[in-house]
């Protein structure tokens, strides 16, 4: 499967963005997808992750509450909705899709098999 994200850009502290993730292919909806994020200098993080049929979320801390993930599967496309964005969300973000080796959602780096090229995000203060 190949990832296309879109919707980075420059917002100002306080705002919000909607990024998207479209795939390609018949079978989007057998993979979990993940949104990831890399800062300047900084390695990789976990964002959100939803399952398959969209039922079952997860977030790392620092983003629950603000961002919200959801995924399309007729149109083959994760959304991530981001409000209230700190500067320190300033990052390139990732999307990613895991196969079988994921149950339901993972956090980790290494479960997911496909990655998009990344769009990036910044936030002014």
């Amino acid at each position: 499967v190949q990832l296309q994200a879109s919707g980075g850009g420059l917002v100002q502290a306080g705002d919000s963005l909607r990024l998207s993730c479209a795939a390609s292919g018949r079978t989007f909806s057998r993979y979990v997808m993940g949104w990831f994020r890399q800062a300047p200098g900084k390695e990789r993080e976990f964002v959100a992750t939803i399952s398959r049929s969209g039922g079952t979320t997860y977030y790392t801390d620092s983003v629950k509450g603000r961002f919200t993930i959801s995924r399309d599967n007729a149109k083959n496309t994760v959304y991530l909705q981001m409000i209230s964005l700190k500067p320190e969300d300033t990052a390139v973000y990732f999307c990613a899709a895991g196969g079988t080796s994921i149950a339901t959602v993972s956090p980790y780096i290494y479960a997911y098999d496909y990655w998009g090229q990344g769009t990036l995000v910044t936030v002014s203060s």
